[in-house]
């Protein structure tokens, strides 16, 4: 008789509009770099490198962060890439027992609608979750919320253009 641990799946879900043109928002979250100023300063993130010059279906990321001082290397993979309305990246190897982070992207009123989705699970199925869930899901939501504070900053105060201005 074998036992499986039992996964319990949670799921982060946010929305954020940001009043620059759908290119450049994608253009943005195509550059791995860009991860580095939308990531809280508590997680001391680092992408150290990726497997394609450009993002692309199958690219490889690796990064390095500390969850509560303790080192972590972090590899993604991505999955599904169909610009300029979605990306989907799944983590390899890293602190969970589940991460895919739906990416998605949509012209809306005054700009573009970004869209979170996030599956996560723990490892050690119950007893992680049991243990460390509640401050883990506490620290997705608090990167999450960052995230939404700095990007529209990030992007505006970046090379691309907001609504009604032009590029030089």
């Amino acid at each position: 008789m074998t036992c499986k641990a039992v996964m319990k799946v949670r799921a982060l879900h946010r929305e954020q509009m940001i009043p620059v043109l759908l290119p450049e928002v994608f253009s943005f979250f195509s550059e791995a770099r860009n991860l580095d100023p939308i990531t809280p300063p508590w997680l001391h993130f680092q992408v150290l490198d990726q497997t394609d010059r450009e993002l692309k279906a199958g690219t490889l990321i690796h990064y390095e962060l500390a969850w509560h001082g303790l080192p972590v290397r972090w590899t993604t993979l991505i999955e599904e890439w169909c610009p300029p309305t979605k990306f989907v990246d799944v983590q390899l190897k890293g602190p969970y027992r589940l991460w895919r982070h739906t990416h998605s992207f949509e012209v809306c009123d005054g700009g573009t609608l970004v869209r979170d989705t996030v599956q996560y699970a723990f490892p050690l199925g119950m007893l992680g979750d049991l243990f460390a869930g509640w401050m883990v899901r506490r620290d997705v939501e608090r990167i999450f919320d960052y995230r939404a504070k700095q990007i529209p900053e990030t992007i505006e105060g970046s090379r691309f253009s907001k609504l009604g201005e032009v590029m030089e």
